[in-house]
């Protein structure tokens, strides 16, 4: 996302059985009401969009292996995203920008992500369940948070599943555009691999300028007695983010 723009994508089954039922942690609940599990993937790393993602799924095409993203392989991860965009009622992944994480905080950003997701949906929930204890405002239906919801309901695994997919193929095409930073290692995260390419190149345009080791590196630049090599590296940020 270095163009700074934020990305949706969406899809839909094509046809819906209006006499199903779904079942969730709260009991039976009619399918009419299109219950919605969102999450997001990418709060913590240093670089890169955050990500989010509202699923619906259908009861008459479960998807079997669903569990919280984090517990799960890479490869069976994807395997199950292909699940999910093939049997969901609906599902849409939807990201901020790493200026929107700079300008609004990463925990703004991150509801704003979420909202995107829900209302990207073809078909209008009417209710949400959200990972984690706290709900976007102004989301297209009521909604409920549900503390690790990813690991207990499987909407909420399934949009956990497409966040961390979309966000991680996110973070491949970062590696192609700066490979001096391994995204293809770390995610983005501030690991010691990471800490010590930001150290030895400082930030490129996709590093979250308001996160404690980009701006720290950023504040050192731009001291009067900064060396001329970082002088230029900080230049060079400047420009690219505008």
């Amino acid at each position: 996302m270095i163009d700074g723009m934020p990305r949706t994508y969406r899809g839909c089954a094509r046809f819906t059985r209006p006499n199903m039922t779904q079942a969730d942690l709260f009991g039976q609940m009619p399918a009419l009401l299109h219950l919605a599990g969102i999450d997001e993937a990418g709060r913590g790393p240093l670089a890169g969009p955050v990500y989010a993602a509202a699923v619906i799924l259908d009861p008459d095409r479960p998807v079997a292996g669903l569990d919280d993203s984090k517990k799960l392989s890479a490869e069976r991860r994807e395997e199950l995203a292909l699940l999910i965009r093939e049997r969901a009622l609906a599902w849409c992944v939807a990201s901020s920008s790493v200026q929107e994480i700079d300008s609004l905080n990463i925990l703004q950003a991150t509801m704003l992500a979420m909202r995107r997701a829900c209302a990207g949906l073809a078909i209008k929930p009417l209710q949400a369940l959200v990972d984690g204890n706290l709900v976007p405002k102004g989301l297209v239906c009521s909604a409920q948070a549900v503390v690790q919801g990813d690991a207990l309901v499987p909407a909420i695994s399934a949009a956990s599943i497409l966040a961390k997919t979309a966000r991680d193929a996110d973070c491949l095409q970062l590696h192609q555009q700066y490979p001096q930073y391994e995204f293809d290692r770390h995610k983005g995260y501030g690991t010691v691999v990471h800490l010590e390419m930001l150290r030895l190149h400082g930030p490129c345009p996709a590093h979250r300028r308001s996160f404690a080791p980009v701006r720290e590196w950023l504040a050192r630049a731009q001291a009067h007695d900064t060396p001329a090599p970082m002088r230029a590296v900080l230049e060079a940020y400047r420009l690219a983010r505008g």
